[in-house]
């Protein structure tokens, strides 16, 4: 029997550290008794995008250099979302550091803490690792 075809989804590839900041994301959310978020390619290429910019410019800001802020680089990428956060850093050399860090900011673990979202994006760039986490709930 033929397995039956799937509809395209819009879940990104996980690998490495990608993956890993997924996992100890759900796994903070699961403490607090929130489902877990997915990846999502279009805030995965919000979030690539920005950790890029950021890099790029030596600056880490939830501004892009073209001025644009979290939801108008979302939208960008093709996400319709309802709501959205997103969660910044750099110089963090491992999955582990960064969501410790996150973790003891009260505006960055309340994003990833957030109930409401249901996906996400992370983004990881060079040099100095900058990263990104764009959540978001589709609209």
């Amino acid at each position: 029997m033929a397995p039956k075809p799937t509809a395209p989804s819009t879940t990104a590839p996980a690998s490495g550290d990608v993956a890993r900041v997924v996992a100890l994301v759900n796994n903070e959310r699961g403490k607090a008794g929130c489902s877990p978020v997915t990846l999502n390619a279009k805030l995965s290429k919000a979030a690539q995008a920005h950790s890029e910019d950021m890099a790029a410019h030596r600056n880490m800001s939830h501004t892009g250099s073209d001025g644009s802020d979290p939801g108008a680089r979302i939208t960008r990428a093709g996400y319709t979302w309802s709501t959205y956060g997103e969660n910044v850093a750099y110089g963090y050399a491992t999955p582990e550091s960064v969501m410790a860090a996150w973790m003891a900011s009260p505006g960055h673990k309340r994003n990833i803490l957030d109930c409401g979202f249901k996906e996400i994006g992370v983004g990881l760039a060079q040099p100095d690792n900058y990263w990104t986490q764009d959540f978001g709930t589709a609209s």
